[in-house]
């Protein structure tokens, strides 16, 4: 049985990093450093917006907008810490930020470590602690 006892935790582990990660514990960072940039419990790059006011609490990339860029929502019991803090959408869902800009990831990066949003249309940027 002791298979059993070393299998469930590794598929709930992987079943809570398909979903985003970060729901294992209150709050728990929800980023990591990879090659010198902030990424995502999937190792997808993280991006800010240069049109978000830092410390606003707000978000200015909504509807298409956030289709392109989707935020990176706060999983429920989730709360900031150190760099860390929580701001809220214009739709009422809650989206992490680092240094008070809220996060985001772009869609066309396709694999962990892909960067393809950096730079885009000069206002989108690589998180660089």
């Amino acid at each position: 049985m002791r298979i059993k006892n070393t299998i469930l935790p590794l598929l709930l582990s992987g079943l809570l990093a398909a979903c985003g990660g970060y729901a294992t514990t209150t709050g728990a960072a929800p980023a990591r450093l990879a090659d010198g940039v902030l990424v995502d419990g999937t190792g997808m790059t993280l991006y800010v917006f240069d049109k978000d006011a830092a410390h606003s609490g707000k978000s200015v990339c909504n509807g298409p907008c956030a289709a392109n860029w989707p935020p990176l929502s706060v999983v429920d019991g989730a709360a900031g810490g150190a760099d860390f803090s929580v701001v809220t959408r214009d739709d009422g869902a809650r989206q992490w930020a680092f240094k008070g800009k809220p996060l985001y990831r772009w869609v066309k990066d396709q694999k962990p470590g892909d960067r393809t949003g950096d730079g885009f249309n000069s206002v989108w940027h690589v998180v660089r602690p």
